[in-house]
């Protein structure tokens, strides 16, 4: 059902410092900064040649990612994310075992312009997953 990792996301706590880290001591080609109101994030993408790593920052006290940092203060993983060919056939097979689908359960449109879902870490060894559309 999962395809490609799409991306490993890091939380942290300032976006420009980390997107310097990236870019000027590891040479990393890095994205122009893309706030996702609706997620309540502002990311970056750290492209590599066959994934990339997405930079979280908090946009607000409410956002999850906030949450994220109360608990992990240096930052961190965040969740990773999975392709899957069809998003609908993949929630609905995942619920119907047992999996749990984090918020309402329709795909909202992520950072890349494509239908997402994220599930339940408890569900899956602790790790927050996201899947995205392919």
């Amino acid at each position: 059902m999962i395809g490609r990792l799409n991306h490993v996301a890091i939380a942290v706590r300032d976006l420009a410092a980390a997107t310097a880290l990236y870019r000027d001591t590891l040479g990393a080609r890095v994205s122009q900064p893309l706030p996702q109101p609706e997620h309540g994030v502002t990311v970056v993408f750290v492209e590599l040649p066959n994934t990339k790593i997405e930079l979280l920052e908090p946009l607000g006290a409410d956002s999850p990612v906030a949450k994220f940092l109360e608990r992990n203060p240096d930052g961190g993983t965040h969740h990773i994310c999975y392709e899957v060919d069809d998003i609908l056939a993949a929630r609905d097979r995942l619920k119907a075992q047992g999996a749990r689908v984090l918020g309402s359960g329709e795909p909202r449109i992520g950072a890349h312009g494509k239908p997402v879902l994220f599930l339940h870490p408890k569900d899956f060894l602790g790790t927050l997953v996201e899947l995205e559309q392919a």
